[in-house]
């Protein structure tokens, strides 16, 4: 009876990865099950993105169906690339400076240090004016009241 109560050893990571694993991640340490939840997760857009993309043909009648196989390719090498770039939110765009967290977002969405913070300073080709506009005609509807009969 002592013995069921006994606590168990600890098991290590089924990856050998040299930490500890827990019974409610299949004996993974958090990293590898993060990993490996990672991986199932691309492997599954990646299986869906190539049941949405057409099968080519062998004989292309015409030169539109080879432009749509081009431009499905070019969409999967552009949403790689934007992968790419979302990396990096932590260095200023204009000067490369690390920020961490004392990082200024603009409102053209990129993240700049105290220096380039303001638009003049790292050219900033967001419109403000016409946002502003926008907000004020959300903000404030034209209201018109009903004309009056003449008695």
């Amino acid at each position: 009876m002592a013995e069921e109560h006994r606590c168990q050893a600890p098991k290590l990571c089924a990856n050998n990865c040299g930490l500890l694993g827990n019974p409610a991640t299949q004996n993974l340490c958090s990293k590898c099950h993060r990993d490996f939840q990672l991986k199932q997760h691309q492997s599954s857009s990646a299986k869906h993105a190539i049941n949405r993309t057409p099968i080519p043909s062998t004989s292309s009648s015409s030169p539109f169906e080879a432009k749509n196989e081009q431009t499905a390719e070019t969409k999967v090498e552009m949403m790689a690339t934007e992968a790419v770039v979302e990396v990096r939110p932590n260095r200023c765009l204009s000067c490369n400076k690390r920020v961490g967290f004392t990082g200024f977002k603009c409102r053209c969405g990129m993240v700049f240090c105290g220096i380039h913070r303001y638009p003049e300073e790292h050219g900033c080709s967001f419109d403000f004016k016409a946002m502003g506009k926008q907000q004020i005609a959300k903000a404030n509807p034209v209201v018109k009241a009903a004309k009056l009969h003449k008695i």
